[in-house]
């Protein structure tokens, strides 16, 4: 297989990946409904910095390290999925979907970036990923290693950027129709509350069985 075929190959793998729901899609959308559309963006820059580290510790060979001691990993999907449902917890405490319940809208960009990366740094379906899929691509016919994994931490970061981007900007659109609409924040919030549990469960289960 020629390089680029391979790193098309990749990409393809990638997107499936980065479309299905999880933690990463959830928080973005959450902070996008209950922020507006900086604090939406702010958290996909947050995700793809989670994405940087990721692609770092992958070709420093962590997927070993989670191999030889699954209860790491174990840890992280544990980490991961309990700070994620408390965020949909709160929200489903909440009254509306922009009375400040988790402070969204009133957290400085950088908070908000911070607790993106941190989300996604725990994200147990990142690490299946780095695990399973990327070093399967790391091949020494193509090249240095380093060389590699910096092309395919752009394809990841280009493809977090127009997945979650996405999922901000229609949030967004989402959140000035709501307000608008001052009784339905109440029903957006609980269902962003509950999506956030709901992945974080899904994700921890699966992940678990893996």
């Amino acid at each position: 297989m020629q390089h680029t075929a391979h790193l098309w190959l990749f990409f393809v793998i990638l997107l499936g990946v980065i479309v299905l729901p999880g933690l990463d899609m959830a928080f973005v959308m959450a902070s996008a409904i209950v922020g507006g559309r900086r604090a939406g963006l702010g958290a996909v820059a947050g995700i793809m910095a989670g994405g940087a580290v990721h692609t770092a510790l992958g070709a420093l060979g962590v997927g070993v390290v989670l191999r030889l001691f699954p209860a790491a990993f174990n840890l992280l999907l544990v980490a991961g999925a309990l700070y994620v449902a408390w965020i949909g917890v709160a929200l489903l405490r909440s009254r509306s979907a922009f009375d400040g319940a988790v402070h969204t809208h009133r957290r400085p960009l950088a908070a908000t970036f911070g607790r993106a990366m941190l989300t996604c740094l725990m994200n147990p379906k990142a690490y299946v990923f780095m695990l399973a899929v990327f070093p399967q691509f790391l091949r020494p016919e193509y090249g240095p290693v380093w060389a590699q994994a910096v092309v395919m931490g752009l394809i990841i970061a280009a493809t977090q950027a127009l997945v979650y981007g996405g999922v901000a900007l229609g949030a967004d659109r989402a959140r000035m129709r709501l307000q608008r609409h001052p009784g339905a924040g109440v029903w957006a919030a609980r269902g962003v509350g509950a999506l956030l549990v709901l992945a974080s469960t899904w994700t921890a289960w699966e992940g678990w069985r893996l």
